[in-house]
């Protein structure tokens, strides 16, 4: 009866070994921690050598679907990069211009269109301040040897400039005061005759010098008021969509200083372009006041020699 009870025991124990060896790897290690425990405590149990080839199977096929799932996880954030990239390569000037509000459009039309009137001034002043003095200074050059107003007319010949104004009315002057006694008034007459075109040539060729100084100190404000509009906006949009988001802030406020860079593009040039042409200008004056004591010298001369023949005369 014992021998019995002996052999059912140890054929119980066989199918036991058996089951527990057939389990794959992966269930035997996804044990409870209190197993665990209890497995680390008990002494290590010899297995097989036939049982290992059986356990590879099993754990390639319990790990090759785990897989695919650390692989997908990353998809996502792939995903969501691509959604984000493409709206940053967009963001342009073109596109921002577009995408503005109509006061920031308006204001940076304007910005724009000021530029283009200061590099219009800045050619046509140019030209004109070039081709004035390079006359001016011939004219000098053709009179610098004459010994009357006369002979300074024929020089110059029928070409108008400031120089024949002078000479114009250094004749008209002395024509006017003929029979008076006394030079000075003549001189002091033509003298302020000089003064007077003088002035008128400093207000013709100032002309578009005011346009230049008045960009150049009101366009950093005006794109400073788009740049205010233009945030001020986007604040108003980040209230709505209740979110900070870069990708939702960044296009209105580079839209808004997309207004300053042009009002800054336009201010620059004209405040330089206006101080050349203020250095060039009174070069230019200076010229037209060596032409008035060229005018007044010649006059001068005209006086004295018409004095003196009569004294001559009234000598003989």
């Amino acid at each position: 009866m014992k021998t019995m009870t002996f052999q059912a025991s140890l054929a119980a124990a066989v199918i036991l070994t058996a089951a527990w060896l057939a389990t794959p790897v992966s269930a035997q290690t996804q044990t409870p921690p209190a197993a665990a425990a209890q497995q680390a405590s008990q002494p290590p149990v010899a297995s097989p050598a036939p049982a290992a080839p059986p356990s590879a199977p099993a754990a390639s096929t319990a790990t090759a679907p785990a897989a695919p799932s650390v692989a997908a996880a990353p998809a996502p954030a792939k995903s969501e990069t691509s959604a984000v990239a493409p709206a940053m390569k967009e963001l342009s000037p073109w596109v921002m211009f577009m995408s503005a509000d109509v006061i920031v459009k308006a204001v940076m039309i304007g910005l724009a269109f000021a530029s283009l009137m200061t590099w219009t001034v800045f050619i046509a002043k140019s030209i004109e301040l070039s081709v004035a003095s390079t006359r001016l200074r011939s004219a000098l050059k053709k009179i610098a040897e004459t010994r009357s107003l006369a002979e300074a007319q024929m020089a110059l010949g029928a070409k108008q400039g400031v120089l024949s104004s002078f000479l114009a009315a250094a004749l008209r002057e002395a024509r006017m005061s003929a029979g008076l006694s006394s030079d000075a008034g003549i001189k002091e007459r033509a003298a302020s005759s000089f003064s007077e075109i003088v002035r008128a040539e400093a207000r013709r060729i100032r002309i578009g010098m005011g346009v230049l100084a008045t960009i150049g100190s009101t366009s950093p404000f005006v794109g400073l008021f788009g740049t205010v509009w233009g945030i001020m906006n986007s604040f108003i949009g980040i209230s709505k969509s209740q979110t900070t988001n870069l990708a939702v802030v960044a296009p209105g406020i580079a839209e808004a200083l997309l207004a300053t860079a042009i009002g800054l593009v336009a201010a620059i040039p004209a405040v330089i372009i206006y101080n050349h042409f203020s250095r060039v200008t009174k070069g230019y004056l200076e010229l037209v006041s060596r032409a008035s004591g060229a005018a007044g010298r010649l006059l001068s001369r005209d006086l004295d020699r018409s004095h003196g023949s009569v004294h001559s005369r009234a000598a003989e």
